[in-house]
């Protein structure tokens, strides 16, 4: 059996977590994760055990402990709401909410979790309501990182930077697998702040950054990016939400770093991957090709399967086991043939190459109309006055919904409704798509795992704009 990343960690040497405030070995982190383990030894196999702590080398150990504690730990975003949390404790049964005890001592290592057992319930990001609760083994992250090494041409000398929340897919596998499985140390933070992530990166040289679309866009409009050198950076491997082409461009010239990215979710791993050997185009404007372990379908809002534009569908090792006990939701997670289905809509050209063109959840429907969020919000994002935006529906007596764009803008600028549907017009975006409603905000809501909580910004917008007529 490969060995676990409990084994592997007693195996690395050298610094393991580099945060803000020290540095932590491999030895260190592999035992304080000995001292959890012996603090839930009272706890029967298979047993859950809640997580919430911050991103720093804490909630790493923590993952390591119960696995060498042969329990099953329920990882929770640190920043949570209570509600959150609590449905997540009460969801999982899980017997304890994991904090740093003081006892020591060593666990009978047969009682440990193997890379094919039940390792982790972790949960979907909660955009739109109360999360689902995903179940995870070793092994799936492991094979995710082995195509990350491939597509990002990655060397064995990698300084990595991981700016995600750890419990979360994304999180799991560029914060606590691939430190752990290539010995490399990995720059972590507890909260996320752009002047501290630019410092380390220069101060580790970073070579691999890790991070969502929002957080590399907040970097480069900071003045701090241009105060630290960069240039150590080869390899961005970005996603969670929408990546914006021109940000993109700017991020590599400005670096020369290559961006890249996976297409897929907490429970179908990868479906797709950019490759640093792409046309730069398709790695900027699709999500790149089928990853070779994997095989996608398409299928049609009935369940039907189709070619060209639909539904995708995974088969494959980097798929999760389905929801935990939630006959339900796993009902509807997969399709009739045993594909594991996703919430978005793509295309596929000829050479391969995936492109998202829409989500299922996220249609505007205005007067009969189907409008996608996502094209709208790629077509809005262009503006150069705007710094992040969500498009969401708004209530409306005559047409059902109208399309509203919430946006923040970069800072100094100022736009107004016609100055983006002016915009929009010279892009060629069709006038029925344009946003009716315009909201300026200082800050777009987020969930716990970092994406833009579209319901919350959905009940923003409709709050706001009730009885507006702008």
């Amino acid at each position: 059996m490969p060995a676990s990343l409990s084994d592997l960690v007693r195996r690395n040497s050298g610094t393991a977590y580099v945060t803000p405030s020290g540095r932590t070995t491999w030895s260190d982190l592999s035992a304080m994760a000995d001292d959890i383990a012996w603090g839930l030894r009272d706890l029967d196999p298979g047993d859950r055990v809640g997580i919430q702590l911050q991103d720093d080398e804490a909630v790493h150990a923590a993952f390591l402990g119960t696995e060498r504690a042969g329990v099953v730990g329920v990882g929770i975003g640190s920043r949570a709401s209570d509600a959150e949390r609590d449905h997540l404790l009460a969801r999982t049964g899980a017997r304890r909410l994991l904090t740093l005890g003081s006892g020591s001592g060593q666990l009978d290592p047969a009682r440990a979790l193997g890379v094919e057992d039940l390792w982790l319930l972790n949960s979907t990001s909660g955009t739109t309501g109360m999360p689902k609760v995903v179940t995870q083994t070793q092994a799936r992250w492991m094979r995710f990182f082995e195509h990350a090494v491939e597509f990002g041409d990655l060397g064995l000398d990698e300084t990595f930077m991981s700016v995600i929340p750890a419990p979360f897919g994304f999180g799991l596998w560029t914060a606590h697998v691939a430190p752990i499985v290539s010995g490399r140390p990995c720059v972590v933070l507890p909260r996320f702040d752009v002047p501290t992530m630019a410092r380390l990166i220069e101060q580790e040289q970073v070579t691999v950054l890790m991070c969502v679309s929002t957080q590399f866009r907040m970097l480069l409009n900071h003045p701090a990016s241009g105060e630290h050198d960069l240039s150590s950076l080869k390899v961005m491997f970005t996603g969670g939400e929408m990546i914006p082409p021109d940000r993109a461009r700017e991020f590599e010239d400005r670096t020369g770093a290559v961006v890249l990215s996976f297409f897929g979710s907490n429970e179908t791993g990868a479906l797709t991957a950019t490759r640093h050997d792409d046309p730069r185009d398709k790695r900027l404007t699709t999500v790149g090709r089928v990853v070779p372990s994997m095989q996608m379908r398409l299928y049609s809002p009935e369940g039907e399967e189709v070619e060209g534009t639909g539904i995708p569908g995974g088969l494959g090792p980097l798929t999760c086991n389905g929801y935990w006990d939630d006959d339900a939701a796993n009902a509807q997670l997969y399709a009739p043939d045993g594909f594991m289905l996703m919430g978005d809509l793509v295309s596929v050209d000829d050479d391969g190459y995936v492109s998202v063109v829409g989500r299922t959840s996220d249609i505007i429907i205005r007067g009969g109309k189907n409008i996608s969020a996502v094209v709208v919000e790629n077509h809005v994002d262009s503006h150069p006055a705007v710094d992040a935006v969500g498009i969401v529906p708004v209530p409306d007596e005559v047409f059902g919904e109208k399309v509203c764009a919430v946006v923040t803008l970069l800072p100094g600028a100022t736009l107004t409704l016609e100055e983006l549907t002016t915009h929009l017009e010279e892009r060629g975006l069709g006038k029925e798509s344009w946003p009716e409603h315009l909201l300026v905000l200082d800050e777009l809501p987020r969930s716990s795992g970092g994406k833009l909580a579209k319901g919350t910004l959905t009940q923003l917008a409709a709050d706001h704009l009730s009885g507006s007529h702008t």
